[in-house]
């Protein structure tokens, strides 16, 4: 058994960082699986609808803007790594590897638990790509539904990234609970 993981939303003024764990079933091929980023909107919720209705295994985790705020981006977006991993329904010490995309291994599982770093993995090895699309369709509707509770910021065009447009919302309605205070560009309008 193989588990993918891969994390979206890193780089964002706004929202979780989202993560997600998948284990393939056998019927993986025909999904047309890469990184999430070559894929249109369109096509990575097909390939979603896909996994979750096959015999794939798929959890999602994330970390919250506070958590963000106080662990720093990077150890909150292992944390959310570590919720998907956990929020599947296996026995770790039954699994081959943990296959992670970037550099850094998850802290905090078993330590009997083989975990393999690969950069660009979601280019690389097909459980990764389902987790990058899996995390990001995920993500991406969860900044739509914010849209309807934060309107003006226009969340369902930029997903909470650093864009012309949220900047100049952000100095015109300022920041939500959902903004990450800790980041530059949220950082200097609280000050």
């Amino acid at each position: 058994m193989i588990i993918g993981v891969d994390e979206v939303g890193r780089g964002c003024l706004f929202g979780p960082v989202v993560s997600a764990a998948v284990v393939l079933g056998e019927d993986y091929k025909e999904l047309g699986l890469t990184d999430s980023k070559k894929l249109t909107a369109k096509k990575r919720e097909e390939i979603t609808k896909k996994l979750h209705s096959g015999n794939h295994m798929i959890s999602v985790g994330h970390a919250s803007p506070l958590e963000i705020d106080q662990l720093n981006i990077l150890q909150a977006s292992l944390l959310s790594m570590k919720r998907a991993v956990l929020g599947l329904d296996v026995d770790l010490l039954e699994v081959e590897n943990i296959l992670i995309d970037g550099i850094y291994k998850i802290p905090g599982l078993d330590s009997k638990v083989s975990q393999v770093t690969i950069i660009k993995g979601d280019l690389k090895e097909p459980s990764i790509a389902a987790a990058s699309i899996i995390a990001k369709v995920y993500r991406d509707k969860l900044m739509d539904d914010f849209e309807e509770i934060y309107p003006g910021y226009g969340l369902k065009g930029h997903k909470g990234y650093p864009t012309k447009v949220h900047k100049q919302a952000l100095i015109e309605l300022g920041a939500t609970p959902e903004h990450r205070r800790s980041f530059k560009g949220v950082a200097e309008l609280l000050s």
